[in-house]
């Protein structure tokens, strides 16, 4: 198998073993900043391991702190990610939840179109109002049979997922080769940083109980040590082309298991909404030339789906 079809097959997998976050979030039962708490908690010692043998591979030798920070600035934006998107999963369940964590591609573009004067291409142009009425139908406005304890709330909270995730992907994108090490770290902050957080976000109950932290403990070992460790390696080296492959995989994967075993039953319209924002994305989200590739507008689209 060539590099550059084992890259391909990692983020791949990365994407399928993530889509299990929500379902297992929902499995919980627990509140959302409990399992936003826990789930990083837990991944900590597994990925701390890591990062202790991907440091003795390489002799020894520990990255600046200048290398660091954006790790760590990382954290904080994935501890407002999680807790944004676990109160999502509350709304809206983890189907719904998920695909609406999927927006970070239009977020960044137009950032960079702000922050660096990089025009978003047309492609993206024409998508952003498809994503935005994909958007609509999900919030249950115009559905009197929506899914969901509170659909508006459940945009709401995923909209702000996907400012946080963005933000997250740019910043472990943030020019360092290592894998394991950056992620230790921003999973160490954003465990501090949730349990710092947690009571602005409805409080964290820090007595473990049974099942509900198996769940939680397979959450972290699996989507949040092994899937992000799949996608951080990935993630620097994936072709363009890959973009909406991934986009497209881990969403729906999750709107299936959710459907398969939570019995989440989104309504007909909401089920089209999802199916709006997903193609949106993928169309916006493609170069218009491929040939082009390796641009530097291109190192500032993240290139993976949601948590």
């Amino acid at each position: 198998m060539s590099a550059h079809r084992r890259i391909v097959m990692i983020a791949i997998v990365g994407a399928l073993v993530i889509s299990v976050s929500g379902p297992l979030v929902r499995l919980s039962g627990v509140s959302p900043a409990t399992s936003a708490l826990f789930r990083c908690a837990y991944a900590v010692p597994p990925i701390l391991l890591l990062a202790w043998l991907e440091r003795r591979r390489r002799g020894g030798k520990a990255p600046s702190v200048r290398t660091l920070v954006p790790a760590w600035l990382a954290g904080v934006a994935f501890a407002f990610d999680l807790l944004f998107w676990h109160h999502a999963i509350d709304y809206v369940g983890a189907g719904l939840a998920t695909v609406l964590g999927n927006l970070q591609v239009f977020i960044v573009a137009f950032a960079a179109w702000g922050l660096f004067r990089e025009r978003p291409s047309t492609r993206l142009m024409i998508g952003t109002p498809v994503v935005f009425a994909g958007v609509v139908l999900i919030s249950g406005v115009f559905d009197s049979a929506a899914y969901g304890s509170d659909p508006l709330m459940g945009v709401l909270a995923g909209a702000a997922t996907s400012v946080s995730y963005a933000a997250f992907l740019l910043l472990m994108k943030g020019g360092t080769d290592r894998v394991a090490e950056p992620l230790a770290h921003a999973t160490v902050v954003a465990t501090v940083a949730i349990a710092l957080l947690s009571p602005l976000f409805g409080g964290a109950d820090l007595m473990p109980s049974w099942p509900a932290h198996g769940w939680l403990l397979l959450l972290a070992v699996g989507p949040q040590v092994l899937g992000w460790s799949l996608i951080t390696f990935s993630l620097p080296r994936q072709p363009a082309a890959l973009t909406a492959l991934l986009l497209l995989i881990q969403p729906m994967t999750t709107v299936a298991l959710s459907a398969l075993a939570l019995a989440e039953r989104p309504s007909p319209l909401q089920l089209a909404g999802c199916a709006v924002i997903v193609l949106g994305v993928v169309y916006g989200s493609r170069r218009a030339q491929p040939a082009l590739a390796g641009t530097e507008q291109e190192e500032h689209v993240p290139k993976t789906s949601t948590v």
